[in-house]
């Protein structure tokens, strides 16, 4: 499947059938089964997608797992009011203490992104990979790459939890509640998941240019492991 394509799907099973399905079939269904089903059609596609479509367990399907986990589980946590606002919060939280935490333990999160963005298929790449990461300017950049996710997560964390604490005020169980969900749905997408992804990537862009930085030769040269070949051979000749 291509790339496009699988982002369309994602677009439509993450936003555009849950928002359908919340503000016009809420009345037919009941107001609680259309919530609980338009919550659970994401959850339902990514499990999908893990299971059938990617079909490849690593670090980014298993972080994706639990993030999907996570928001099944809270789907059946009926709360209206700033306790619903804090579940709606709850996975980016999560994302918090997980990068927070991968910082505090010295083992920076982003760097398991890189190394999955990279796929080393062999143990000799998977080395090489771990002794650039393991000098001192890779190190640092994996670090303030992953505390700059933090600060950003944080900062649309809070901004979710207030977004829906001002659109999502009516009762659970109504109508009214299910039209406000798949109002703040749609504006935390575009307002805040997406400028969230672009900072991902901008921290990732980061990180890897000073790990390209390290390679001998330009990026036109030669593919990546070919350059991180050529710089260990050329280390490995300085030391001899």
């Amino acid at each position: 499947m291509s790339r496009s394509a699988k982002l369309g799907l994602d677009f439509l099973f993450g936003l555009i059938i849950p928002i359908i399905i919340l503000s016009r079939f809420s009345d037919a269904l009941g107001n609680i089964p259309a919530y609980l089903l338009a919550a659970l059609v994401p959850v339902a596609w990514v499990a999908l997608d893990l299971a059938y479509i990617t079909r490849r367990f690593n670090f980014i399907t298993s972080f994706l797992g639990l993030n999907a986990v996570v928001r099944g589980a809270l789907a059946f946590w009926f709360v209206d009011g700033a306790a619903y606002a804090f579940k709606d919060s709850a996975p980016s939280l999560l994302l918090v203490v997980l990068f927070g935490g991968s910082l505090v333990f010295g083992r920076p999160l982003i760097g398991a992104f890189l190394e999955q963005a990279f796929d080393p298929r062999t143990k000799e790449q998977e080395s090489l990979l771990k002794s650039i990461f393991d000098e001192r300017p890779a190190r640092r950049a994996l670090w303030w790459g992953t505390a700059g996710m933090v600060l950003v997560t944080v900062l649309t964390t809070i901004a979710n939890f207030f977004l829906n604490l001002w659109i999502v005020t009516a009762e659970f169980g109504t109508e009214a509640f299910n039209l406000q969900v798949a109002e703040a749905n749609a504006v935390a997408r575009f307002a805040i998941a997406i400028p969230e992804a672009l900072a991902f990537v901008v921290m990732m862009s980061l990180v890897m240019k000073v790990i390209y930085e390290r390679l001998p030769g330009s990026p036109g040269d030669e593919d990546f492991w070919e350059r991180l070949q050529a710089r260990e051979a050329r280390k490995t000749t300085q030391e001899a």
